[in-house]
């Protein structure tokens, strides 16, 4: 995976695909980091979703994980680093963010679209239960999550 020159990392394909943006979101237990995952289907991904007219990447990420899980505290304490995957889905690009919240009650929200909720499962998972769960293209992004973490001491390096 290349870096951008704004030095996050981005997948080595140029993209010009719609963006959907979300967050890898972390919640601190006394078991250890746990990330929350989200299901659709047989498929476990993190709460994203495409850009409303007028909003830049982050504010997007910030709306969907509130509107997808209800958590509308989130911590950005590695700063606005992201990961940028895809294509999937109809050219689609993924980027996510790495967010910290306190909140470890999530309601699974109708969407505003279909007045249905988007997903029918959610998870708070450790890491390699995340790997577990997750497709290449999300395991590649908990990859790049858990780069950050070790950079910052959070997490030991991976073997």
């Amino acid at each position: 995976m290349g870096m951008s020159p704004a030095g996050h990392a981005a997948s080595r394909s140029r993209k010009t695909g719609p963006v959907s943006c979300g967050a890898i979101v972390l919640r601190e237990t006394p078991d250890g980091l746990r990330v929350l995952m989200l299901r659709v289907f047989r498929h476990w991904d993190f709460p994203k979703g495409l850009m409303e007219a007028g909003e830049v990447h982050l504010q997007t990420a910030r709306r969907e994980v509130c509107e997808e899980s209800s958590i509308s505290q989130l911590d950005f304490p590695w700063g606005e680093v992201y990961v940028d995957t895809g294509p999937y889905n109809r050219g689609k690009i993924a980027r996510y963010y790495l967010a910290l919240t306190r909140q470890s009650t999530v309601e699974l929200l109708p969407s505003p679209d279909t007045g249905r909720p988007e997903h029918s499962e959610y998870r708070w998972v450790s890491l390699g239960e995340a790997h577990r769960l997750g497709s290449p293209r999300v395991r590649l992004a908990l990859s790049w999550a858990e780069s950050v973490l070790s950079r910052a001491g959070v997490i030991a390096p991976p073997p």
